[in-house]
């Protein structure tokens, strides 16, 4: 279980004014859970998920997975960032045993994990590729095989799929769906795009300057294909998430945050 307590986060811009990126955020997240934190860019989404990766110390407030606090990053906690995180002189093997390795995990293991990974990522055939090879959502798949190779229970994932085209983005949808489901981990999930957040999240967090504006209970039944994310619930869940970002009726009804430094 992730639990938050009052998480803030401030911090002095280059001008000499503070910041506050996280403004009292409390929420519990239990395990298993699939959670999408939603809001307009620089409203504090990445801030947060940094925070629970332990790479953004908070100010005051705190973070325990499991009840244990959060101090500083874990291998218990995989990050898949929005920048390409693959590493170009590491062939596609080498990059997913890397963390493995990282973990004095036995070579033989490694290799069977390894093998699996790419496996279930369906990239069995680019193992000996170099990442200049491949396709974007192909080296984000490379990504997401690292971190489930790993074992981490908790995957966070900030806007992972964001440059990729329409199709590309459904597929991985897709596939990161059918992995969850597979292996039970928790995933908190970042994103700007309601419709991503629809087709993956158990629960949508909303964030609005630096704070949880409202906690969406998502119910709608699995795959959400097009007629699903129709249903007169889902545009209700899409109607509230407009309503908290202050753009209903396409208006911009809310005050840009203090600081282009908040994200």
């Amino acid at each position: 279980m992730i639990d938050i307590r009052d998480a803030r986060c401030t911090f002095r811009h280059t001008s000499g004014r503070l910041v506050e990126a996280l403004r009292g955020v409390s929420v519990t997240i239990d395990d298993g859970e699939f959670v999408c934190l939603v809001g307009r860019s620089g409203h504090g989404k990445s801030t947060l998920l940094r925070a629970l990766a332990g790479l953004n110390p908070l100010s005051s407030g705190a973070i325990a997975f499991d009840g244990n606090t959060v101090t500083g990053p874990s291998p218990e906690r995989g990050m898949v960032f929005q920048e390409d995180t693959v590493f170009p002189w590491m062939r596609v093997h080498d990059n997913v045993a890397f963390g493995l390795r990282s973990l004095g995990t036995r070579e033989s293991e490694t290799e069977k994990l390894v093998s699996e990974w790419l496996s279930a990522v369906k990239l069995t055939g680019f193992a000996h590729s170099w990442p200049k090879e491949l396709s974007g959502g192909m080296r984000k798949r490379v990504a997401i095989a690292t971190v489930f190779a790993t074992g981490a229970k908790t995957l966070l994932m900030d806007e992972p799929f964001g440059s990729l085209d329409y199709v590309t983005r459904i597929t991985l949808h897709s596939l990161l769906l059918d992995l969850w489901a597979r292996t039970n981990r928790t995933i908190v999930f970042v994103t700007h795009d309601i419709e991503e957040a629809l087709i993956l999240g158990d629960r949508i967090l909303v964030m609005s300057e630096g704070q949880i504006v409202d906690d969406i209970r998502v119910d709608l039944k699995r795959p959400r294909d097009e007629e699903v994310r129709a249903s007169t619930r889902a545009v209700t869940v899409t109607k509230s998430i407009i309503r908290n970002l202050g753009l209903a009726g396409g208006v911009d009804e809310t005050p840009e945050p203090k600081s282009s430094d908040l994200r």
